[in-house]
């Protein structure tokens, strides 16, 4: 189980990308900001977690965004 603070900054990193990638549906940034989340469910240290669930999840986003516009 996360802790409420970690479920904070999560918010925040999906709000940066729903504004950062205003071609994808919120439903697809939410599943990829979930996705990337779950890599790190068994990380002991958490104070990272965000910060890498951000990168992967823009990571993620970017490839599908330019796949869709292609």
């Amino acid at each position: 189980m996360i802790e409420i603070a970690e479920q904070t900054v999560l918010a925040e990193v999906e709000r940066r990308l729903i504004q950062e990638f205003p071609g994808v549906t919120l439903a697809d940034v939410d599943a990829a900001v979930r996705k990337a989340h779950a890599r790190f469910d068994a990380s002991p240290i958490r104070d990272f977690v965000p910060l890498f669930v951000e990168k992967h999840a823009r990571s993620h986003l970017a490839q599908h965004h330019m796949a869709t516009s292609a």
